[in-house]
């Protein structure tokens, strides 16, 4: 990628692209191709920890020289993982397990090298406490479609799925998909000439 920007982000997720534009980083967009399957019995943070590394890495052995981050976020409720809807049934499922619960979102973040053979990562976790949800509300805003690529079937940043949140306990960004500060504080650790790109 002669002449591309010094970070590449894993990633085809509006929402992580907007939150790393934030940053004011320059940054190109190269979604990763891995299974995501979920392994049952796997703690939470392990699973999005090695889901980001391996969405970093597939992307980095293409593009060895520039830096490439990856990012998973999946919701745990009862101790049951949550990841993206398959269906429309499924999406309806998750939102009524949710609803008038407590529930954590996890998200881990990877940032890759392949020419030098760096690797970093990092995972925080939020708790999220939803409203209780008729039935009507959540076929509603299934129909919508706003669902079926969020993991616990839900948008936080969504206009109709932020209603739908009583509170939190932690960083808002990592239920969003991508917590700014741990990323910027390993950037600044590690990478600080990207910083002073800004």
């Amino acid at each position: 990628m002669k002449g591309s920007p010094p970070l590449i982000l894993a990633s085809r997720s509006l929402r992580r692209q907007t939150l790393l534009r934030q940053m004011g980083i320059p940054f190109a967009v190269l979604p990763a191709d891995i299974n995501e399957h979920i392994e049952e019995g796997r703690e939470p943070a392990e699973v999005v920890q090695n889901l980001a590394v391996l969405k970093a890495q597939e992307v980095s052995i293409r593009h060895p020289n520039t830096l490439v981050l990856g990012a998973d976020t999946l919701v745990v409720h009862r101790g049951q993982l949550l990841g993206k809807p398959a269906s429309a049934e499924d999406a309806f499922d998750m939102l009524r397990r949710l609803s008038g619960t407590t529930h954590t979102v996890y998200t881990g973040i990877a940032l890759v090298h392949d020419a030098s053979g760096r690797k970093m990562t990092a995972v925080e976790n939020t708790d999220v406490a939803f409203g209780r949800l008729s039935d009507k509300e959540i076929a509603s805003y299934v129909e919508s479609g706003s669902p079926m690529d969020k993991a616990g079937a839900y948008g936080i940043q969504d206009d109709w799925g932020a209603t739908f949140i009583e509170g939190i306990k932690g960083d808002y960004y990592t239920v969003v998909g991508l917590p700014l500060r741990r990323l910027y504080v390993l950037l600044k650790l590690h990478y600080p000439d990207l910083l002073s790109l800004r």
